[in-house]
This record gives structure tokens, sequence and C-alpha cells, in this order.
């Protein structure tokens, strides 16, 4: 189930920012900043009430500019808005009522989504208190009075945003989800087309995805699956860079919602810096994960290109080192159902449980093949592991000491537990315990 989505908008200088760094920022609620988009801090996963959700910050509204750099800002908050499923507008208490608020109100309404008036900057309610009663007018029902600075009514305000969001976010839940990532033109739609044997009928649109991202369920030997188109994450050099960051989010919001991504890639154009980006994000959300080269039918061929080319792009992605990579012509219909097949594989190999006996010999075994590290005359014991999940497979180990559990062990664990298990196409997550007592 994906995470609902907060969108932040208004006008410049009402306080958007500051609200959305104190959420994030000060709260010890806080999930996580999702890895490649917040360098600017504009999306970040947080909780209130144990509802987890995604918060989107923007730049300031200005309806009505011919002003390059206000239109991209404005360009900015619309794709928000198209991601949200909860947008609070904020406006200014100290301020007032504006005819710029009027405007956004208008471009908000057309919306359709959930609206929760925000007025801001009411330090002083004795002072500014009067102030509320006049965007009564913009008809978006009644406003929530607050002080991002000093903290001021946050609580009556994260109730409100987390009662407005929908039970269920996205359908589809007994199929296997399968979002296609990418920059533009690598053929991401012409793989939905021949997957599905026609030209892509929009069968349900989902509701909270952008009106770039659409939903196509698809049976495939008997089996259920629902392949998510998305759009292209464009080159930096041809876009202005905070707008780059919503073509992240868009992907960010299809690889949270699907169980297996597929990074396509342009044979003849390689690997961009952005498709890292994604495929660090699907890593770290435990999806399954595979890395498809179309177009291979344009590539001059001689011996071991494929291999060469294979061992370029592992050398590029090692963070992903168990991803598989599939070689295809979707113009040709080369090997396009094999993507399929390993997806199937893949989600099966995600769910895979290991016994607690077998996992335990694998762990000796690697211990006594490479003793544990050791700091100051104390070395790490381990003491017991188990599974304690799947999807991706989450395992447990009681040790004596997490600070001794360095990276690289924890690597080398990881690799043990690889050859021993086939978990091809899937992350492994670890759980490390203290176990009080024997330190």
């Amino acid at each position: 189930m994906s995470k609902p989505i907060l969108a932040v908008v208004g006008r410049p200088n009402v306080g958007k920012s500051t609200f959305f760094n104190r959420i994030i920022g000060e709260r010890k609620a806080i999930v996580q900043d999702t890895p490649g988009v917040t360098r600017d801090r504009i999306y970040a996963e947080t909780e209130w009430n144990g509802r987890e959700f995604a918060i989107v910050d923007t730049g300031g509204i200005e309806a009505n500019t011919s002003d390059v750099i206000l239109s991209q800002m404005r360009e900015q908050a619309v794709t928000a808005m198209e991601l949200a499923d909860v947008i609070v507008f904020m406006v200014d208490g100290k301020e007032g009522l504006t005819s710029a608020d009027h405007d956004v109100a208008d471009i908000l309404r057309r919306t359709g989504k959930e609206i929760i008036l925000v007025v801001n900057k009411v330090d002083n309610p004795t002072k500014y208190g009067d102030n509320i009663y006049d965007f009564y007018e913009l008809g978006l029902g009644e406003p929530i009075a607050i002080s991002s600075v000093n903290m001021l009514n946050i609580g009556d305000l994260l109730d409100a945003i987390v009662a407005g969001f929908p039970d269920e976010i996205y359908g589809y839940e007994e199929s296997t989800k399968i979002a296609i990532i990418g920059k533009p033109n690598v053929g991401k739609s012409s793989l939905v087309n021949a997957l599905t044997n026609e030209k892509r009928v929009i069968v349900s649109p989902i509701a909270g995805t952008t009106r770039d991202s659409i939903d196509t369920p698809f049976t495939y030997k008997d089996r259920e699956y629902t392949l998510i188109d998305t759009a292209g994450l464009r080159r930096k050099s041809k876009v202005n860079d905070s707008i780059e960051h919503f073509s992240v989010i868009r992907a960010v919001t299809a690889v949270e919602r699907c169980d297996i991504c597929i990074m396509m890639i342009d044979a003849m154009e390689g690997l961009t810096e952005q498709d890292k980006k994604i495929l660090g994000i699907a890593h770290e959300a435990g999806k399954g994960l595979m890395i498809v080269v179309n177009k291979w039918d344009l590539v001059a061929k001689e011996t071991n290109t494929m291999r060469d080319y294979e061992r370029t792009l592992r050398a590029d992605l090692q963070f992903v080192s168990y991803a598989p990579i599939i070689f295809t012509s979707v113009l040709e219909k080369k090997r396009i159902f094999d993507i399929i097949d390993k997806a199937s594989k893949i989600e099966e190999i995600r769910s895979r449980r290991i016994t607690t006996g077998k996992l335990n010999s694998i762990i000796e075994d690697a211990v006594m093949m490479r003793q544990p590290p050791s700091d100051k005359g104390k070395r790490l014991k381990i003491y017991y592991a188990s599974q304690i999940g799947s999807r991706p497979p989450l395992f447990s180990f009681n040790i004596n000491s997490r600070e001794l559990m360095h990276f690289s062990y924890s690597r080398y664990l990881e690799n043990k537990l690889r050859e021993a298990y086939d978990f091809e196409g899937t992350p492994i997550k670890f759980l490390f315990n203290e176990k009080k007592g024997d330190q």
C-alpha cells in the first residue's frame, strides 16, 4: 500500500517551507528523507499518530505572471497538486487576504482534491485573529490558524490532514505491480503496448496518480500483473533543476507503489545519474529490481559485445549488483516476455523464507571462514539469526554490539546468504539487535 501524499502550496513567503521543515525536522516521528530527492528539501516522509505519509513542499504560486522563474515555480506547484491526496493551501495571517490568494484558490478548486485552508503566522491571535475570518471568502471551508514558527495548533492541523487521506490509496492489490521507469524515449510505453499486443488503452487511471502515470492490467500465463507506465526522467541539461526534482517525485511515487521496478535504458545512450537515483530509491524501499537494456537491435555487434556492455553496467551499479540485466528490442519484440518471466521469478524470491536452522548454519560457516571484527579487545559475537519478514527478505541478528558490526562484515554476510540461496532481483535487509548482558 502506497503512502498518501500531502502537498503544501500557496503564494510566495507565506511560510510553506517553515511548516515543511518543522514537520520533518523537529518531529521525532520522521521516517526518512528519500535519497536523491531531498537536496532542496522538497520531498520527505513522516508520520502522525501512526499514519505514514509523504509531504511535498513547493515554490510560491503567482497565478498571473510572465516571469520565467515564477512560472516555473507555478508549474512545480501544479505538479505537486496532481500527485497529492490532500493539499494544504497556506495563506498569511499577518498580511491578510489578498487578490493573489483568490487566484490560487481558483486554481485549487479545479483540482477536485481535498483542500485544507491554513492561516499561518498567527503568532498572536489577539492581534491577528480578526484577519482569519476574511479567508472564509475563499470558499474553501473553515480556516485553521497556526504558527509554524512557534508550532501553535500544528497537532490539530495534522489531525485534519490525516483525516483527509483516503483509507486505501491504490487498487489492484492482488496483482504483481511492475513500474517501468526511465528517461523519455527509451521505450517504456512501447513495451506496455508490445506486452498487451495493442495500442495502450487507459483502462483505469488510479486516483492520486499523475496524468503521466497510467496503470494497465495485464494477464500472462494465468497470472495478473499491473504495468505502471511513468513519465520519463529528463536530462539535467534540458530542464530546470527544481522541475527535475518533480519528475523524480513522479518516479518515486510509481516505485513506492510497485512490487518490481524495471529500469529501462537506451542501449545507445546508456545509464544516467537520474536512473541511478531512482534505482537507489527502489533499493532502499526493498523493491524487486531489474535492468532492461532496450534498442539492442541498434547496437553494432562484435564478439562479447553483450558481455562487455553488461560489465560496464555492473561497474556503475555495484550497489544493486543483484539486479538481473535483460537485453531487448521492444520494436522487434525480442525477449520482451523474458522480462515478465523474470519479474515473476523475482516476486517469488522476494517471498522466500529460510528456516532458522539453515540460516544459522550459513551464518556459523561464514563466521568460521572469516572472523568477525573487533575493537579494543572486544570482538563482535553473533548469537542467533532468524528471518522475520519477506518482500523483501528481512533477517534479524542478535549480537553483542551494533558498533562492532561494520558495514563490510554485514555485506560479507549478505554475500554468503546470496551464495547459499538465490536472491536475484531483490535487496536483503538486516536488523541488528544488541543482546543485553554478555558484552
